[in-house]
């Protein structure tokens, strides 16, 4: 099964990833976590150290393997390099789940990195369209890593919202991406509601189909967010809360 996660910076979308990944590999099953998020804090989030983290380069940052698997330095390079062993040679065990630092998509400026993204799409091909484990994706606001072939690939973007309206517009822009691309599943869940007011507000904006849950604010979200490296999940009505909303994008999305 492959889940994409998205959503405005700030919402609380890899904190999500990051109990969602938790939750399933409590229940047996073999997770890939793979950062694809230009802030790169789903590893933090996981418990994974800053040390540890500090020698683990984002892969498309890696210039020397770039080179390498991409032919050299001329003009010319694969647009199918062989990446089949970098998930087993960059990957790291966080307890039972694997994590992966991907990177994101490169641009602007002065310099091409028509090879860097090229090289990172296959790593997103060889991830959606190759990797037998269930693979959980923090990909950032935007998809643009996709294409409409590996979105094909994706079960469930999920895509995680406060209630205000620019985090709403971005859920927008991002429904309309994965339209564009095909990808058969898209959903919303809202996070840090505080009241009724909120949640009118998210559903006045989006379908009973398409908002499959909503979840209170809550300070020990945030603590985990911010003291990372416990692996226990919420309990109390919280944990009833995301489990119902775990349970609706797993079991829906096979």
């Amino acid at each position: 099964m492959k889940i994409a996660i998205s959503g405005k910076g700030g919402v609380g979308k890899t904190t999500f990833a990051a109990n969602f990944a938790r939750w399933l590999a409590q229940k047996g099953v073999t997770v890939l976590a793979v950062d694809a998020d230009p802030d790169a804090s789903l590893g933090s989030v996981l418990g994974i150290t800053d040390n540890v983290l500090a020698d683990l380069k984002p892969i498309v940052d890696m210039k020397e393997l770039i080179e390498e698997r991409m032919g050299g330095s001329g003009a010319f390079y694969p647009l199918n390099p062989n990446v089949d062993d970098i998930l087993d040679d960059y990957c790291i065990y966080v307890g039972p789940i694997r994590f992966f630092r991907m990177g994101n998509i490169k641009g602007g400026g002065t310099s091409c990195y028509c090879k860097e993204n090229s090289f990172l799409q296959a790593l997103v091909n060889s991830l959606i369209l190759g990797e037998q484990d269930t693979v959980i994706l923090d990909m950032g606001a935007g998809i643009e890593q996709l294409t409409r072939g590996t979105a094909m690939g994706v079960d469930v973007l999920v895509i995680v919202t406060e209630p205000s309206k620019v985090s709403v517009q971005t859920v927008k822009v991002v429904q309309q991406l994965a339209l564009e691309l095909g990808i058969p599943r898209v959903v919303v869940v809202g996070n840090k509601i505080r009241n009724a007011k909120d949640e009118d507000f998210l559903r006045d904006r989006f379908s009973s189909e398409q908002l499959i849950g909503m979840i209170p604010y809550s300070d020990e979200l945030l603590e985990m967010s911010i003291n990372t490296g416990s692996d226990e999940l919420p309990g109390g009505s919280l944990g009833v809360n995301l489990n119902t909303i775990y349970q609706k994008i797993a079991n829906e999305g096979r």
